[in-house]
């Protein structure tokens, strides 16, 4: 029974956290993108980079956030990411400079690295047959935020103006954000914990078999992960400053521009999930390949469809297939790697997708638009062939055979 509660505590209070930085960094960084444009002068180009300062901070900051939360326990860690992502809202809300847009974001990376990596990995303690499944229900409410909140947003910049809606936000973020870190905690002894914090749970869940950080880089299947990540991260992560784009260039009014945004955000949501549960059923690898692939043949289609309604099926596939890089590569890493130090292995295989999947993905798309005279077939066509390789790259990592824990 404690088993059972704590573990539904901390999935409950894992979820709730990673929504707030999930719904400004893939939904409020699309839906304020042209408001940014008036606001500092300057082309979609530069406001599509402030995605590659989020995916930067994020690369920065896993690998240590992965030994934090393994020094100071989860509950700490989330704490301060859920402050720090509220104070950095009220950056973004008094902004003047296009810089300010970047430091918002980076610091929004930041907060993220702080919540999801402990979040998702304390989960995965708890529940070690179902792993997953419960990464598939943390990211579902991190993906799916963005779906949920898109039209909030821009309900809120109509109706309360800019800068309420930001103060509203922070406030918000800070209040629910840090009180759903205090109900998450881990099953794994913290040294630095006392007995009567994080440590009060007598079983662990740590498996046999697993290998250190710098064995982990040594292997091939590290650096396939890490190339994979990259390649669909970057062609996934475009969507979220495209979407909107692309539905204006077409014709539609913002609201219905939005509403591609809110397809994308829906598979990222709800495909984290459902692929999650389809991993531990058929395995992460077809899993993974599947939805990749249905990924490349939307982004070919794309610049082809007229339609709003298809339009929004295909960027769902889109969303879908980043949902799933985000939700089954952690259970496949610990497959390779063990469970024991998943956090700072974890965060060094996304360092990829951080360092470069924000500069060859939103960014390059971003200033490839300014310079065509916003011609998406060249764009769409290449985030296409990044899924198409994806899809035939993860065939290649071979998870060696390990004790799991019980």
């Amino acid at each position: 029974m404690q088993k059972s509660k704590g573990g539904v505590q901390a999935l409950v209070g894992s979820s709730i956290a990673v929504f707030f930085p999930g719904s400004l960094s893939m939904g409020f960084l699309g839906v304020l993108s042209n408001q940014w444009q008036e606001m500092f002068h300057v082309g979609r180009g530069a406001i599509s980079n402030s995605m590659f300062f989020v995916v930067v901070a994020i690369g920065i900051s896993m690998p240590f956030v992965g030994r934090w939360q393994e020094r100071f326990g989860v509950r700490r860690v989330m704490t301060v990411g859920a402050i720090i992502c509220a104070l950095d809202v009220l950056i973004i809300a008094f902004a003047s400079h296009l810089w300010e847009l970047y430091l918002f974001a980076f610091i929004n990376g930041l907060s993220f690295s702080l919540i999801y990596i402990p979040a998702i990995t304390t989960v995965q303690q708890w529940f070690p047959s179902r792993r997953g499944l419960v990464s598939g229900i943390v990211n579902l409410s991190f993906g799916g935020s963005a779906a949920v909140m898109s039209p909030v947003f821009a309900l809120m910049l109509t109706s309360m103006g800019y800068v309420p809606m930001n103060i509203v936000l922070a406030v918000a973020t800070l209040i629910i954000a840090t009180a759903a870190a205090q109900i998450t905690k881990s099953p794994v002894q913290t040294p630095l914990l006392d007995s009567k914090s994080e440590t009060d749970v007598s079983f662990s869940t740590r498996t046999g078999n697993s290998i250190t950080v710098s064995q982990s880089i040594r292997t091939k299947n590290f650096w396939l992960l890490w190339v994979i990540a990259i390649l669909q991260g970057s062609a996934g992560i475009s969507m979220v400053t495209l979407s909107v784009v692309f539905g204006l260039s077409r014709g539609f009014a913002l609201e219905s521009a939005v509403v591609l945004l809110m397809a994308f955000s829906l598979g990222n949501g709800l495909g984290r999930f459902l692929m999650g549960y389809l991993s531990d059923i058929l395995g992460p690898k077809l899993t993974m390949s599947f939805s990749f692939l249905a990924a490349a043949a939307a982004y070919f289609c794309l610049p082809h469809i007229t339609l709003l309604s298809v339009m929004a099926l295909a960027a769902g596939f889109v969303g879908t297939a980043f949902g799933t890089l985000m939700t089954v590569s952690p259970p496949l890493t610990i497959d390779c790697f063990g469970i024991d130090h998943f956090g700072a292995i974890y965060g060094l295989v996304l360092t990829g997708y951080s360092f470069f999947g924000g500069i060859v993905g939103p960014a390059l798309s971003g200033y490839l638009l300014d310079v065509t005279n916003t011609n998406f077939n060249i764009v769409f066509s290449y985030l296409g062939v990044f899924c198409l390789i994806a899809g035939s790259m993860i065939w290649f990592v071979v998870p060696p055979k390990r004790q799991t824990g019980a």
